[in-house]
């Protein structure tokens, strides 16, 4: 419902109706001439032996978004995975957190994880 000054100076909002798709796939553009410094890494834990290479990523200063779903109901393993995830985020000085129920983010030295959310007003 339009505001008395809304109504006073004739400000309308504009009625959504329909959404646009938006093509990711346009603003995906790799650069390899252009090597960077770090990386956001995306990977999937689904036995202890893949460990090893995952804390590496993290020790050569590449951010890791862990899918933990594969290893979720066993408790001992999940948690000795989520140990050692945070001996290495404390070992290099970063840091770790859960993103909802089956992700992970692990970051290096240097890179806090600001745990608020961003929410948009609209």
């Amino acid at each position: 419902m339009p505001s008395f000054i809304d109504k006073l100076i004739g400000v309308k909002k504009p009625e959504v109706t329909e959404y646009d798709e938006l093509d990711i796939g346009q603003y995906e553009e790799i650069l390899e001439d252009a090597p960077a410094e770090m990386y956001v890494r995306i990977a999937q834990l689904a036995t202890p032996n893949e460990l090893p290479e995952l804390k590496k990523e993290v020790y050569n200063g590449n951010i890791l978004i862990i899918d933990i779903s594969h290893i979720k109901n066993d408790k001992s393993t999940s948690e000795r995975a989520v140990r050692d995830l945070k001996q290495v985020a404390a070992d290099v000085h970063g840091d770790i957190a859960g993103m909802g129920e089956n992700q992970i983010i692990v970051t290096p030295t240097g890179i806090r994880i600001d745990r608020t959310k961003i929410v948009g007003k609209y």
